[in-house]
């Protein structure tokens, strides 16, 4: 038993180092972007298009990982493009962890009339497809950070509600819950100091996973041009232009690709070796 202990906080360590190192490399390469971006993400050569990374022969000095179509450097669009990425990830990721904890802790503790409301309202959003819904919410309202935002807290908050939901239906059994009730702490108290506490930790991993998957919807939406200016600089749309050159320039999609990869990959990686270290469970 100690050895398999052992294991899974070895295995939960290296995820955590890992995916952490990546993810705070990336944080500063969006930071320090203006200052490291070796080219203007945005300006054009027509001269210099498809030009070959550094390694290949025909590449031009400063171009390190190539250019697409329009001449524009891929690196220099790959860094401003993170900037993007992370902070839909983080604000996306909070409002929606916020708004979906909440309504889960208030259905799987208060019970009664706020479970039936809240689990039945569930149901219901859960019944419309989310890629789908998101996609359309976005036409209707327009393109935008606001509105890519805006899509993936509408279609993702049902996630935090059902899992806190059950997870405080869980330690609202358990003895100390019960114990606080009959010192005299009334029910939100109760909620707010004895069952919050405990179902943090699992509402920090699923953050975790959800700034992936906020990642992976705004990278969609960017793909169809549903995201911001089709200029700015997105993952997602450099994707979607170097689908259409791959024989001709692979670095174009092969690049981002492996980028958007690796981060959705640490992020996902982070929330696994989160629940490894502090599951109650496995401790």
């Amino acid at each position: 038993m100690l050895d398999g202990r052992a294991m899974v906080r070895r295995r939960a360590g290296w995820r955590l180092w890992l995916s952490a190192g990546w993810l705070g490399v990336l944080v500063l390469a969006a930071l320090l972007a203006p200052w490291i971006a070796p080219k203007d993400p945005l300006a054009q050569d027509l001269f210099l298009g498809r030009l070959p990374p550094f390694w290949v022969a025909g590449a031009e000095p400063g171009y390190y990982l190539g250019t697409d179509s329009l001449g524009r450097d891929v690196l220099s669009r790959i860094l401003y493009g993170a900037r993007l990425a992370l902070i839909v990830a983080v604000v996306a990721g909070t409002v929606t962890c916020l708004l979906g904890a909440t309504l889960g802790l208030m259905a799987g503790f208060l019970r009664g009339w706020a479970d039936v409301v809240i689990s039945r309202f569930i149901d219901i959003w859960m019944a419309f497809p989310p890629v789908l819904f998101s996609i359309l919410l976005i036409a209707v309202i327009g393109p935008g950070l606001g509105s890519i935002i805006l899509a993936i807290v509408v279609i993702d908050w049902t996630r935090f509600a059902r899992v806190v939901r059950a997870e405080a239906m869980a330690q609202g059994a358990m003895d100390y819950v019960a114990s606080a009730r009959v010192a005299g702490r009334g029910r939100i108290g109760t909620m707010l100091r004895e069952i919050l506490p405990n179902v943090l930790p699992t509402v920090v991993v699923l953050l975790t996973l959800e700034m992936g998957i906020a990642v992976i919807v705004e990278a969609i939406l960017s793909f169809v041009n549903l995201s911001i200016s089709t200029d700015d600089p997105t993952w997602g749309g450099m994707i979607a232009e170097g689908r259409t050159s791959i024989h001709q320039a692979w670095w174009v999609l092969v690049f981002p690709l492996i980028t958007l990869f690796l981060t959705v990959l640490a992020f996902s990686q982070l929330g696994e070796g989160l629940k490894d270290r502090y599951d109650p469970v496995l401790r």
